[in-house]
């Protein structure tokens, strides 16, 4: 196709990827997407937005597509292995304005939005990066067949095991951060027996969890959350079995061994280790990195779909602003993303004990401040707290003049 538009090499068919696209489309780019997977993939796990990630959705096009799924009123409870119930903590009674959903839903409504005339190659992926002062030559892979193609910016969109960062910034032990904890999580084909789809429901022993996520269209989604000394002989044999291992050969009781049975069950689910990306700098030249291939906040931060959909607005903002110079526009995005996703990481680091607690004590914390939170002065200062540690984990991008512009 003949154009005059500069051309841009998305890798990743993702939330940041997709968002990507929309806001580079807009700006006048002319973007192609590539994804190593043959289809589109869908579902996923829970995820929240959070207020940076709600206003670049409204710029982006796709709120009205992201209703909370939280369950209006929705209570969660504490649960032992005997079945035994007390009120506990959850999501969103730490963090207020936000919405709940999966990520199949924010992939689902960018995918939507996404301009018919954006190129998208399934089952294609780089092999090889080289750049010079004009523009940066991609060698793609297609079923065995490699072609190298010229484009004007690469974004590597393409997750915490990127491709495009392992070619252009190296091996991935350069920029993985283990933070000692692995996950397996999915969401439920059905309601587990005896337990309400409205509920949420935890159960924590030390250095070990699970969570039920109820939401309003669909079954719960379901996380196990684990400590583990040596990360790399977790992915060793069958990972519902290392899930299994990891609460140990006692009794699991009715909820527990059922949940453990829907996962052994399960022919997909994510298991993985619970990592961070740090970077000294997110571009090289004209390749940039965004979304969990440049910081990867970690499920326990809550704020990755944000981050990748405010990174991925506010690079289209900054390449508009500097149409003409994409190293000083990487530059500019950079310095002002940079402080609010050490903040995000940050809070990725300190909601591992929110998560996983890793002792007694802070388990039985847990009713004790559910409880409070329904008495008249300490749930309203409970609340008080809420409200400030909200506005410290959205940092409101949105609100920067320089990104609004």
């Amino acid at each position: 196709m003949s154009t005059n538009r500069k051309r841009c090499l998305v890798v990743g068919l993702g939330i940041s990827g997709i968002a990507t696209a929309i806001r580079l489309r807009r700006t006048g780019w002319e973007p192609v997407i590539a994804e190593r997977a043959p289809e589109r993939r869908s579902g996923g796990y829970f995820v929240a937005l959070f207020g940076a990630g709600l206003a670049a959705a409204r710029r982006l096009g796709i709120d009205h597509a992201l209703p909370d799924r939280s369950v209006p009123g929705g209570r969660t409870y504490i649960v032992n292995r005997a079945g035994d119930r007390k009120p506990g903590l959850g999501f969103g009674d730490l963090v207020g304005d936000r919405r709940m959903m999966t990520r199949g839903h924010v992939e689902a409504a960018a995918f939507d939005a996404l301009p018919g005339d954006v190129e998208i190659r399934y089952g294609t992926r780089p092999v090889r990066i080289e750049q010079d002062e004009s523009g940066v030559d991609v060698t793609l892979d297609r079923g065995g067949t490699a072609v190298t193609e010229r484009f004007d910016l690469v974004v590597g969109a393409d997750g915490v095991r990127s491709a495009v960062r392992r070619l252009v910034f190296g091996p991935p032990e350069d920029h993985l951060h283990r933070l000692g904890y692995v996950v397996a999580a999915l969401a439920l084909p059905q309601p587990l027996e005896g337990i309400s789809p409205r509920d949420g429901i935890t159960l924590f022993e030390p250095g070990r969890a699970m969570w039920l996520f109820p939401f309003t269209d669909r079954p719960q989604s379901l996380l196990f959350s684990y400590r583990a000394d040596d990360v790399d002989r977790q992915f060793t044999g069958r990972p519902a079995d290392r899930v299994r291992a990891a609460f140990g050969p006692g009794p699991t009781g009715p909820l527990l061994g059922r949940a453990l049975d829907v996962l052994d069950d399960a022919e997909d689910f994510l298991f993985d280790s619970v990592a961070q990306t740090r970077m000294e700098s997110w571009s090289r030249g004209r390749v940039v990195l965004v979304g969990d291939s440049a910081w990867c906040v970690s499920l326990y931060g809550s704020m990755g779909v944000s981050a990748g959909l405010a990174g991925a607005d506010l690079l289209g903002t900054v390449l508009r602003r500097h149409p003409d110079d994409v190293r000083r526009a990487l530059g500019e995005w950079e310095t002002q993303l940079r402080p609010h996703i050490n903040a995000y990481q940050k809070a990725g680091v300190d909601g591992r004990l929110f998560f996983t607690p890793d002792n007694h004590a802070q388990i039985a914390l847990r009713p004790i401040i559910a409880r409070g939170l329904r008495l008249p002065v300490l749930g309203d200062a409970l609340r008080l707290l809420r409200g400030k540690l909200d506005r410290e984990r959205d940092l409101d991008i949105a609100r920067d003049p320089a990104v609004a512009a």
